[in-house]
């Protein structure tokens, strides 16, 4: 399904990835973890062709990057779904409209439109407020109205950047329990958090990030433990810069 080899990615002066190598099965549920600028986000954009390996290779559903071309690129990303931090939705249309925009724009039939609309908004608990506007809706809602329109176009890969990032942990449970159900569903997901919290109770396979670099790659619950104590290790370590930077401030 996924497979990176040996990956380096290079954003001008600056190396965002160094010697990345995984792979990621079909159906697949998959946490990266890490602390801001360690190299999720990065890797999510690999996946989805939003950029290319400076060095090493990238396959995506059998695509190689190294070989992909303008029409290509268009034609995987049809088979991915991507979900932002932001939500990034159009706030002057309604939950039914923000959905169908991503049909329309790949050229569905308005008659299927309907149908495939009513069954994601379904699926994300929000066809009751299908004529809400995007500013009447709380933050969860809003991002559960991104999801389904990540997966109105039935992906095989579903990839979640922060998906969690501006909400509550009661909320941000709620989208992981439903991204858990969408990959009941069959569909890959992918999702990118720095909540230790939410790593501490995956259960799922979790690579921890840091640096550009992969630290630790585990799959089982116990392994999963390990990751989380990774990761607590990781946040104090970047916290702890701040937090003596505001005690000398107060001196």
């Amino acid at each position: 399904m996924i497979s990176f080899h040996h990956v380096d990615l290079q954003y001008r002066d600056q190396k965002a990835l160094a010697d990345v190598h995984f792979s990621v099965d079909n159906g697949e549920f998959l946490c990266i973890t890490g602390p801001s600028g360690a190299g999720k986000s990065s890797i999510l954009r690999l996946i989805a062709m939003d950029a290319f390996p400076t060095r090493g290779e990238v396959m995506v559903r059998g695509m190689l990057a190294s070989k992909m071309n303008r029409r290509s690129v268009p034609r995987l990303r049809r088979e991915i779904g991507f979900v932002f931090q932001d939500f990034r939705l159009l706030a002057d249309r309604n939950v039914e409209d923000n959905v169908a925009f991503a049909q329309l724009v790949v050229g569905v039939p308005r008659a299927h439109i309907v149908k495939n609309v009513m069954r994601v908004l379904t699926q994300v608990g929000l066809y009751a407020k299908r004529h809400r506007r995007v500013h009447e809706l709380s933050g969860g809602e809003q991002q559960r109205v991104a999801i389904a329109r990540a997966m109105v176009n039935s992906p095989k890969i579903l990839l979640a950047d922060e998906p969690t990032g501006n909400l509550d942990p009661v909320t941000a449970q709620e989208i992981i329990d439903l991204l858990f159900r969408i990959n009941d569903g069959g569909t890959s997901v992918i999702f990118s958090t720095h909540d230790h919290q939410i790593v501490k109770t995956f259960g799922q396979r979790v690579l921890v990030v840091t640096d550009g670099r992969i630290l630790s790659d585990v799959r089982r619950r116990e392994a999963v433990d390990r990751s989380a104590s990774l990761a607590d290790a990781m946040y104090r370590t970047e916290q702890a810069p701040a937090a003596a930077s505001r005690e000398t401030v107060h001196a």
